[in-house]
């Protein structure tokens, strides 16, 4: 009976945990609701978000909030729309086209996601 317990929690946990695609996806709807904590429960305590090829923008969650708190509340039109995707193991390469405000600009967003939580994040401009 003890053994069967184990194997069925065990079943469970595998069917609860969240694919790096399904974090990455949960991370773009709260950014298109432009709902922050919701966004940032998608990332790791040390986020590091980078500019192609590797250059460190923000390093840690703290930094990263303060910046996209920003960025949210000076949008009044926040969108973005996921062009294409690959999906190679625990990283997301997203081609994405924002709309921000009046402005609409493209980019590429590739995600690495470890332990349920994006851990960087690399953008090509």
């Amino acid at each position: 009976m003890k053994k069967l317990f184990l194997l069925c929690m065990f079943v469970s946990a595998l069917g609860s945990a969240q694919t790096a695609e399904q974090i990455v996806q949960k991370q773009v709807e709260a950014y298109n609701q432009k709902d922050l904590n919701a966004f940032m429960d998608c990332y790791s305590e040390d986020v590091k978000l980078y500019t192609y090829p590797n250059t460190l923008d923000v390093e840690g969650k703290a930094k990263m909030r303060e910046q996209y708190a920003q960025f949210f509340n000076s949008a009044k039109t926040l969108h973005c729309t996921v062009v294409k995707r690959i999906v190679s193991g625990n990283r997301i390469i997203d081609e994405e086209s924002v709309q921000y405000n009046s402005t609409t600009f493209g980019g590429v967003a590739i995600y690495e996601v470890k332990d349920g939580k994006i851990i960087s994040v690399t953008f090509l401009n």
